[in-house]
């Protein structure tokens, strides 16, 4: 495969057609039917190609592995599981380099990402170009489509440049195969990524969210890319902006927020009954890659295939719909039950699942919809077990019964994390898992995956505050406000079932799988009383609103702690990101979010065993891909070893 014409070609021909010359009469065709680019310049070939690139750059990544490879992996939220197949994503070992080293067929190359960027810029570059050319006077076509395409390249760049740094800007449309380019700096990129958001901000309306990108999505897409050019991986060359940038910033949440309000309960942000339901359609939702019922289109969401903890191969226990295929490729990590209020904040609970019914039972003891495994999620000091793995000790109150698989983080005697890191159990982040699929072991998911919603809006605009603050333009306590409303959306509310669980697992209704209800592993409750060993309450929760800066919460005291932090600005830099981690664990937002603040290699040694050993600080960087300093060229010729190596980031 030639890389240069895979990532730069962007004419997106259907149906064309090749031949060669024949005499014979009876061979001689006329094809009618095929498009060229030319269809592109009606307007309705530059709708279909808006709706092509939404295609390439929202849904195709997360049809596959490498989503959560450059966004989840090599973090401090989550680690490998229980299957290796791209541990070299998490690890920052040997084998992640330009090349990265294959384990099986399920590993993701150094350039699936990069390849999907690329391409999803030509297509953008195309329709704006055709947009703007068009003759068009519909807002169709003149604002909506061209808003469109301004958006969707920015996204792209917005990627790129957060993962690789400098790459090459590309804003015009490719006439043939091209093979010379050169890296732009960041400092160039952010001004075109700027720029395209600005654009989209004027042109697109505010309708039809979270389908399709608003004038609310590219103000917060317009904030992201202020907050990433003001923060500390570009300090060598952006303080010339900082000021204006993060002035700029709280506007444009305040606005977004307005539209955006808050859903009253976190869990109903992961309440998915099917396909298209009002799960899908919340107003917090502001922008989501759009899957359907229709299993036979390609790129259907699969990311619920990778954050399941393995359940079907403990005794008494099989695969069903509602456990989902646990693929194991992401363990939740020791950070992720420090850093909570487990008593108060109701976040955990809602965003892991951590009960499962027996859907296999055998003997006279234990029935089918028994509580078959549990997942104890305590904190140091806590003597009540003695193991981090326990059969038949712990009684479930309501039926009497011992419960056969006991996993505990804290046992007796353990002040450390790690207990539960020697086997490859873990409650699972089930924020992505998928009932309503259509068979047992289908792959193919249905549900809509969120890409930005307000809550998230709202601690961009805290962090723009605090780093304000830094800057001598007001206080840091004025990020509070912000972090509190988030906070006091997270407590239990007065008459709320603390122990209640819904996850997409329990979309069983909506599946054509014709599963029996009975094997059916999903359970709506949660470990919450068994965990904090407190009485059943229904009176609303203490309040998780912060008033004092300086005594934070306890999770986030020891996150400062453990990472040797003082001074209020990183203290209050560490409170934004723990929130961030609360809040937007699972959202494929984190390996980002620790590479522009430069806390990435920090917090990876502090709380991801697994690559501690090996992350150095060149891994604020991915590796610019072999197969692209393979191909391209410079005054006609094939880079030399030596142009290769300074084309590359360094350290790789």
């Amino acid at each position: 495969m030639n890389t240069v014409k895979l990532i730069f070609n962007i004419s997106l021909f259907s149906g064309l057609i090749v031949m060669s010359s024949c005499k014979k009469d009876f061979l001689k065709e006329e094809l009618t039917t095929a498009r060229g680019n030319d269809y592109f310049k009606t307007d309705e070939g530059i709708q279909s190609l808006a709706t092509g690139t939404y295609y390439q750059v929202f849904d195709l990544p997360y049809a596959a592995e490498w989503a959560y490879c450059v966004a989840n992996y090599g973090v401090d939220e989550f680690m490998v599981g229980g299957d290796p197949s791209n541990g070299v994503w998490n690890n920052y070992d040997a084998g992640f380099k330009s090349i990265v080293t294959i384990n099986n067929s399920n590993t993701q190359a150094a350039n699936a990402q990069w390849d999907n960027l690329y391409i999803g810029i030509g297509d953008a570059n195309l329709l704006i170009k055709n947009a703007t050319a068009s003759a068009s006077t519909a807002d169709a076509i003149k604002k909506v489509a061209l808003g469109e395409g301004y958006f969707l390249r920015a996204y792209c760049f917005l990627k790129l440049v957060s993962q690789y740094g400098a790459v090459p800007l590309k804003t015009e449309v490719s006439t043939g195969a091209e093979y010379e380019f050169t890296r732009a700096a960041p400092e160039d990129i952010c001004k075109q990524i700027i720029s395209d958001f600005k654009q989209a901000y004027d042109l697109l309306p505010n309708t039809n969210a979270p389908a399709r990108i608003t004038k609310d999505a590219a103000a917060h897409y317009l904030a992201k890319a202020y907050l990433f050019r003001a923060s500390e991986i570009n300090d060598t060359w952006n303080s010339s902006y900082k000021a204006t940038d993060l002035a700029a910033i709280v506007p444009l949440c305040d606005e977004v927020i307005s539209h955006h309000p808050l859903t009253a309960n976190f869990a109903d942000l992961w309440k998915y009954t099917g396909p298209d339901g009002a799960n899908e359609k919340l107003s917090e939702w502001i922008l989501s890659a759009q899957f359907t019922a229709d299993v036979s289109t390609n790129g259907a969401n699969q990311q619920h295939l990778y954050w399941g903890s393995r359940y079907d191969d403990i005794p008494q226990m099989q695969r069903d719909v509602t456990g989902d295929r646990p693929f194991s490729r992401l363990r939740t990590n020791y950070f992720m039950y420090r850093i909570y209020d487990q008593v108060n904040d109701s976040r955990f609970w809602k965003s892991f699942r951590t009960k499962s019914r027996l859907n296999k039972a055998s003997g006279s003891y234990y029935a089918n919809g028994d509580l078959g495994i549990i997942y104890i999620i305590n904190q140091p000091g806590d003597t009540r077990f003695a193991s981090y793995k326990l059969n038949d000790v712990v009684v479930y109150s309501k039926t009497g019964k011992t419960i056969p698989n006991a996993y505990v983080a804290f046992p007796t005697g353990r002040t450390t994390d790690g207990a539960m890191e020697v086997d490859v159990r873990f409650p699972s982040c089930s924020k992505h898992m998928d009932g309503s699929r259509i068979a047992l072991n289908e792959t193919r998911g249905l549900r809509d995956l969120n890409l930005a919603r307000s809550a998230e809006t709202y601690l961009m605009a805290a962090e723009a505050k605090i780093r304000l603050a830094k800057l001598g333009t007001g206080a840091y306590t004025d990020a509070l406000p912000y972090i509190n409303t988030v906070r006091a959306r997270a407590q239990f509310a007065s008459g709320e079932d603390r122990a209640a669980y819904y996850d997409g697992g329990g979309a069983l209704g909506a599946s054509t799988s014709g599963q029996s209800a009975t094997i059916n592993s999903f359970m709506a409750e949660n470990s919450y009383y068994e965990s904090n060993n407190i009485a059943v309450t229904t009176a609303a929760s203490a309040s998780l609103a912060i008033s004092d800066i300086n005594t934070l919460p306890a999770g986030d005291e020891y996150v400062i702690s453990k990472l040797g932090l003082s001074g209020t600005y990183d203290r209050m830099l560490a409170l934004v990101l723990d929130e961030r981690s609360r809040e937007l664990c699972g959202e494929y937002k984190r390996w980002e979010d620790l590479s522009r603040t430069k806390t990435l290699v920090s917090r990876v040694k502090a709380f991801n065993s697994q690559a501690a050993g090996y992350i150095k600080d060149y891994h604020l960087l991915r590796p610019i891909p072999q197969s692209f300093l393979d191909a391209i060229q410079a005054n006609g010729k094939a880079l030399s070893a030596d142009e290769k190596q300074a084309m590359q980031n360094p350290g790789y």
